[in-house]
């Protein structure tokens, strides 16, 4: 037991649909909560829905040990280092931590936003248990690391969400935490942030401390960690070696007829926007599951809008098998299609687009699939909706047998000149 950072025993956590939580009581609180529930009685006959978000968790952590955690939107990631981080009580099962924990949860948990910055380092280091001269020796190097200096005595609520996450992840990762639990910091910060992300993250696990790191980013996972937890729906599916758990995940509940078809279940059927089927397909209309990196090749989306949506776009997001994203596009990016389409009335859909040949390198690819009014609100997203490779047999280049870096490989117009000969 001296060398567990952390144990889950039977982890479970509950949530009820539909129904607002409040963080305090108040009489006319709970007397309307109880008519509500009362007025659904009455009118279906039944309670409220629930919704495990975490359900029969077991795992163990050592001390030292870097864990990565993977899943999809909604698996129960967030959840869970929410419990292991005292932010949230569960609803079943147990969980022992040995050490003090830091964590960096969303943008900015944990700071008040009426307090200054250099405020809201000392208060954090306090909930760490740490004494005041601890924190006064680390208070220079975590404000030279998130380049706020100028912004200290200024109120955080007065931050833009860069600067949040700077002093944030500063502050979660200097202070000396034994167990450091951090989720999704590579969402947001420029790309010089977040190689200095990288680079803390790694000389903290050289320290020997423990870190729980969850990310959709699959080449910093396999960086940073040696084993990796995959869940889904709330239930832990693997525990493995960081790349068997990534091509386990990547692979797992793709199909590979080159087509994806969204059960009922899978579907919010309140949503005015409701996905059918993702297809893979050549110029014929065949599915294809495997497309030649020589040859053009299309991607169809079908879905239903259910009421008149101002300002959707559709979209796909294309990702490499290691979580690195190639690249964007939605259905309105023309300024003319956008103007077009700019209310989309209620009916059955189908965004396709054609991805030009000689583009694509070699390899297994993942489509991500989008529906947003930008700004406004998020239809529905799926970031693993179809798996399919590109075989890049006769693709410029291939008359020499090696692998060509980076996940794309266009045929480039090139002009070789003799300069000495053309001089003469």
């Amino acid at each position: 037991m001296a060398q567990t950072a952390i144990k889950v025993n039977n982890l479970g956590k509950k949530y009820v649909i539909g129904t607002s939580i409040n963080t305090y009581r108040t009489l006319r609180g709970t007397l309307s909560e109880q008519f509500s529930i009362t007025r659904k009685q009455k009118k279906d006959g039944r309670l409220p829905e629930h919704i495990w978000a975490l359900k029969d968790v077991n795992f163990e952590v050592k001390k030292g040990e870097v864990l990565g955690i993977v899943g999809r939107n909604g698996a129960g990631k967030s959840t869970l280092l929410k419990v292991l981080s005292r932010v949230t009580e569960p609803t079943t099962g147990s969980v022992e931590i040995h050490g003090r924990v830091g964590s960096l949860l969303e943008v900015g948990t944990g700071f008040h936003p009426e307090l200054t910055g250099r405020e809201n380092i000392y208060l954090n280091g306090a909930i760490l248990g740490m004494k005041h001269k601890e924190i006064e020796s680390k208070f220079d190097e975590i404000v030279d690391f998130a380049e706020v200096e100028k912004f200290m005595d200024t109120p955080v609520k007065r931050y833009s969400s860069g600067m949040y996450l700077r002093l944030a992840f500063a502050v979660a990762a200097h202070l000396e935490p034994e167990i450091l639990v951090v989720d999704e910091v590579l969402a947001v910060g420029d790309a010089e942030f977040q190689r200095k992300c990288l680079g803390k993250m790694t000389d903290v696990a050289k320290q020997g401390r423990t870190v729980l790191f969850v990310s959709h980013n699959m080449s910093a996972i396999l960086r940073l960690t040696e084993e990796t937890l995959v869940i889904d729906k709330g239930s832990l599916l693997l525990r493995a070696p960081t790349s068997e758990a990534v091509d386990f995940y990547l692979s797992r509940g793709l199909t590979q007829e080159g087509q994806r078809l969204w059960q009922s279940n899978e579907i919010n059927k309140r949503s005015a926007f409701q996905p059918i089927a993702l297809r893979v397909m050549d110029g014929k209309g065949n599915l294809l599951d495997s497309v030649r990196s020589t040859e053009s090749f299309n991607i169809d989306f079908e879905y239903t809008v259910k009421k008149n949506i101002k300002g959707l776009r559709v979209g796909i997001y294309l990702i490499t098998s290691h979580g690195e994203f190639v690249f964007t596009s939605f259905d309105t990016d023309d300024p003319k299609s956008f103007e077009k389409h700019s209310v989309r009335e209620p009916g059955l859909y189908s965004s396709k687009v054609t991805i030009p040949a000689n583009l694509l390198n070699g390899g297994r690819y993942v489509l991500g699939v989008n529906a947003s009014a930008y700004r406004i609100k998020t239809y529905f997203h799926d970031e693993q909706a179809l798996a399919f490779n590109v075989d890049p047999s006769g693709a410029p280049g291939t008359q020499w047998p090696e692998s060509r870096l980076g996940p794309v490989r266009p045929s480039l117009k090139w002009e070789i000149k003799n300069l000495e000969y053309d001089r003469k």
